[in-house]
């Protein structure tokens, strides 16, 4: 099935589908085994080798859901990061990364890149200008995150990618907050596309997955070491994310819907200091993001201002859940500073922007009114006694 020709759900609900030629079910079949014969076959198939039957229809979903020619699987979002970046980097090489990035991508960065001889330099917004004056003469990649992880910072993707290509070079995105509902990167030029299949694909908070989308020549390169770090993903749990992967259309739409409702309704409490969503017509990136989206997406983070608790008010709600992941059917929120990213200092904290009572929050599916009715009981029952803020 070519995707161009089909609309977003349906490429969801039918391309990759494997048939089940035996009993006719309705959905795909769902092949467990981990050895497979090596003789008289066409493909000599192995988990670990991205080419399962079920790994290949699945693949064949993503690629065509991020308009790229191939796309691998991996067993966590950043196992997809590490593998892509370390598929085209070598000792010696630089790449550009913004600071306002998903904390786990920085602790790789910061942790581990030092050991293999690789350079990194950190810019402090997403201008395609402050790439520009990143770019040192062995810098081989630019990176970006847009919408960002966690204060959705909006990075111009075809700037950035017109100015690696005048540069010979290669650009990457982690594209999981916006997903393949809001955000096609390929259609701007990026190389390389990467997900935390865990959020959005899956969308239930029941999978680990990531993936990587690209053209056929970049994934083979990716593939290349894929194959010898063996960060492949269980069959069972392919056939999990392509099942959840049919309603992701519907799923994502809702979840815009729900958090463009909820960032203008805190944008209008006297008890909410800050709020950061694209959506809104105040947010630095909204004009951009309406240039380059098909919609602001199911994150938003804000800031509670001093009357409230910040751990008064977490625990008094009621649907929304204090959770470490993201994107499922339930609304969830994280305190960025004690989650995601916990692991940075203070300091690292304060220079990319994120504050220590900032609230990363991620709209499920629920009717808008009971959402909003839980955050307003939420405040009632976390307001700080006039006495206490008054010493």
């Amino acid at each position: 099935m070519k995707n161009r020709k089909h609309g977003l759900n349906t490429v969801c609900t039918h391309t990759g589908e494997l048939k089940d030629e035996q009993f006719k079910g309705a959905v795909s079949p769902l092949y467990m085994s981990s050895s497979y014969a090596y003789d008289d076959v066409d493909i000599k198939r192995y988990p670990r080798y991205f080419n399962t039957p079920n790994q290949e229809a699945l693949c064949l979903k993503i690629a065509a859901l991020e308009h790229t020619e191939k796309a691998l699987i991996f067993g966590s979002g950043m196992a997809a990061v590490s593998t892509s970046m370390l598929a085209f980097l070598k000792s010696g090489d630089h790449v550009v990364v913004p600071r306002q990035i998903y904390g786990g991508t920085y602790n790789l960065l910061t942790e581990e890149f030092d050991k293999y001889g690789i350079r990194y330099s950190f810019i402090e917004d997403t201008k395609a200008e402050s790439f520009e004056n990143a770019i040192q003469e062995n810098t081989r990649l630019l990176y970006l995150e847009t919408p960002s992880n966690p204060l959705l910072y909006i990075t111009d993707l075809a700037a950035v990618s017109d100015l690696a290509k005048s540069k010979g070079l290669l650009t990457m995105i982690d594209n999981t907050f916006a997903s393949p509902v809001n955000q096609n990167p390929a259609d701007f030029g990026i190389d390389i596309i990467i997900h935390s299949a865990t959020k959005y694909m899956g969308g239930h908070s029941d999978i680990c997955a990531g993936a990587v989308a690209a053209s056929a020549e970049h994934i083979d390169q990716i593939f290349q070491l894929a194959k010898n770090l063996g960060g492949s993903l269980s069959d069972y749990t392919v056939w999990l994310l392509e099942r959840s992967l049919k309603t992701m259309g519907l799923r994502v739409r809702a979840q815009n819907e729900n958090a463009m409702a909820l960032a203008s309704f805190l944008k209008k409490l006297p008890e909410i200091a800050n709020v950061y969503y694209p959506g809104l017509k105040d947010h630095p990136g909204h004009e951009l993001a309406c240039s380059q989206m098909n919609g602001f997406g199911g994150m938003l983070s804000f800031e509670l201002g001093p009357a409230i608790s910040l751990e008064q008010f977490v625990k008094s709600l009621q649907l929304v859940k204090a959770s470490m992941s993201l994107a499922g059917v339930e609304s969830t929120l994280v305190i960025p500073a004690k989650t995601s990213h916990g692991l940075l200092s203070v300091e690292e904290r304060k220079q990319a922007g994120i504050s220590e009572n900032l609230i990363r929050f991620s709209a499920g599916i629920e009717d808008i009114k009971d959402l909003k009715e839980d955050i307003e009981q939420a405040l009632e029952h976390s307001r700080i006694k006039s006495e206490v803020l008054d010493s």
